[in-house]
């Protein structure tokens, strides 16, 4: 199959955070992507409509429709994660919402992926209490997807999703390496030429920090990430407040973007 247009919607991993792209932006796995999907066809349109720091309520009020009016043919939905960090979280509410996205866009005809999320533990011990919650989302996620017919990288089920090396410092996203990853993912997702499982496999059995070491990043992670973090939303405040989305139209991508 040839895709002419593919739409990306979600949050801070899809707009492409942590993954700098050396012009004070991000690239990120669907950037990634969208060039693997150019190589293989000679040549795609890709627009990206995700903006940090949504919710999935939001992604779904403010981001479907404009997706919609693009008429893609190859779609992400990705979202949850800013959800889980609320105490409000309702996996009912947004899983009907990941639903009904997957669903609009593969009722107009696109072909949609998706992915569930990494246990957050391994990367962030203080994130440990959320691993039910991301669980529960994971399973609603296989669910929709079985039910709309997006094809599902199922990322959550494999340790090296985990693996604290291929996140970034602020332990939320991905590092380049590891978007890198998910961008093949999907590429062997979608069954493009080129690509395997390999993505899954294990990095190299890390060097042991000594206690001292583990303890001096426990607290310079807590001051540079954690608290400027809780304090935002303590006053109601998003990352994504006066922000607009990288890519608002579908522009083509060259396979040696």
């Amino acid at each position: 199959m040839t895709f002419r247009r593919y739409v990306a919607i979600g949050d801070s991993t899809t707009e492409g955070m942590d993954d700098p792209d050396g012009r004070g932006g991000y690239r990120g796995w669907a950037d990634r992507f969208a060039q693997h999907v150019a190589a293989a066809q000679g040549g795609l349109e890709y627009a990206n409509l995700a903006i940090r720091g949504r919710t999935t309520a939001r992604i779904r009020a403010e981001q479907l429709r404009p997706a919609l009016d693009l008429r893609p043919d190859l779609a992400t939905v990705v979202a949850g994660m800013n959800d889980i960090l609320r105490t409000s979280f309702d996996v009912g509410t947004v899983a009907g919402d990941l639903a009904a996205m997957q669903a609009a866009l593969v009722g107009q005809g696109a072909t949609v992926l998706t992915f569930t999320l990494p246990d957050p533990a391994p990367v962030m011990p203080i994130a440990k209490p959320l691993r039910g919650r991301v669980l529960a989302l994971n399973v609603a996620i296989r669910e929709a997807s079985a039910a709309s017919g997006a094809l599902l990288l199922d990322l959550g089920a494999y340790p090296v999703a985990s693996d604290p090396r291929l996140w970034s410092d602020d332990r939320l996203h991905a590092n380049a390496a590891g978007h890198e990853r998910i961008g093949a993912a999907l590429a062997y997702t979608l069954g493009l030429p080129g690509f395997d499982d390999s993505w899954t496999a294990p990095l190299p059995a890390p060097v042991r920090r000594r206690r001292h070491q583990a303890v001096a990043a426990e607290l310079a992670w807590v001051r540079r990430h954690l608290l400027p973090w809780a304090a935002r939303h303590l006053v109601g405040r998003s990352s994504g407040d006066g922000r607009t989305c990288k890519r608002p139209e579908p522009l083509p991508v060259a396979a040696a973007e």
